[in-house]
């Protein structure tokens, strides 16, 4: 008897809610982000987002995407990356800056700054399908396009964690409804393996304009299919 308690509480303990296991992490400071969140919102009320859009969403490499109206020309795109922000900040404040809007489509791409605050690739994993699963409950018609990690030179030592992040992504939206994948672990390589110092700026962890022609090049044909 005592052995079937523990297998019962084992099997319990993997099927709670994933919000359940994160709750026993340290306290995640979203305050942080509100100045950037109310000022999201107060653009909304002179400049709303286009109805029926495509949201781009998550952290730096969102964040810092200023051309997307030129890059996706006659697209209902819009911003609400901010950077620094690791994807359980999106999902915390998808009510303020994710379900006002209703979007077609959310193109998401979040998840380095995770691993460099030591998550592990599972942790972060979960976090998306968490966040997907918010995102879904309140909006069941949106798809989600999650835009895949990618090396950069600042932070090469964890490109192994964000290959394996990517494929248990993949996996999960392999099997999920609603959800698409695009891969962009591979853009900023060069013929040797290593990330191409000529698609960053200065501090070599974020994209210069180079490496965004190069990401748009991979997310454009999501508007092209029906």
């Amino acid at each position: 008897m005592k052995k079937f308690l523990l297998h019962f509480l084992g099997a319990l303990i993997l099927t709670l809610p994933i919000h359940f296991v994160r709750a026993a992490e340290p306290n995640h400071n979203f305050a942080r982000w509100e100045k950037e969140i109310a000022a999201f919102e107060l653009r909304d009320t002179t400049n709303p987002p286009p109805t029926n859009g495509v949201e781009f969403i998550g952290s730096s490499t969102i964040g810092r995407w200023k051309t997307l109206a030129q890059d996706f020309p006659g697209q209902p795109v819009f911003n609400r990356g901010f950077g620094g922000s690791e994807i359980v900040d999106s999902t915390h404040f998808a009510p303020r800056v994710i379900f006002p809007y209703a979007p077609r489509i959310i193109v998401f791409r979040a998840g380095g700054n995770d691993l460099w605050a030591g998550q592990s690739p599972e942790q972060v994993s979960a976090d998306f399908k968490e966040f997907a699963t918010v995102v879904h409950a309140k909006l069941p018609a949106t798809e989600i396009i999650f835009l895949s990690l990618s090396p950069s030179l600042a932070r090469w030592k964890q490109h192994e964690q964000e290959k394996k992040v990517n494929q248990i992504i993949a996996d999960f939206i392999r099997m999920t409804p609603g959800l698409k994948y695009i891969e962009t672990y591979d853009l900023p390589l060069g013929a040797d393996g290593q990330p191409r110092p000529e698609l960053f700026v200065a501090d070599k962890l974020h994209f210069n304009a180079a490496g965004y022609k190069l990401l748009t090049a991979r997310v454009r044909p999501l508007f092209q299919q029906p």
